[in-house]
């Protein structure tokens, strides 16, 4: 698990159902792509991981991101396989 915290202003409420978006966005067009969580929550959930986000507008946010424990993964790969 990893935590990432910081005190600035916040994700309000109406935006967090959408951060993880392709493209979505709430700078100036010129400003960035809305790729980058989008990008973070692709790999983590390649890696069958979470990213849980809590944020409070004039507060800050902080981003979970969970990973499964070194060989669970490929345990569970091959416990799903046909044999």
């Amino acid at each position: 698990m990893l935590e990432v915290r910081d005190q600035g202003c916040g994700i309000p409420p109406e935006n967090l159902d959408r951060i993880f978006d392709p493209f979505f966005t709430t700078k100036a067009n010129w400003r960035g792509t809305g790729l980058g969580l989008s990008v973070c929550h692709t790999i983590v959930d390649n890696h069958d991981g979470e990213i849980v986000v809590t944020s409070e507008v004039g507060k800050g946010s902080t981003f979970t991101v969970r990973l499964p424990a070194a060989g669970q993964r490929e345990d569970a790969v091959q416990a799903s396989a046909p044999g």
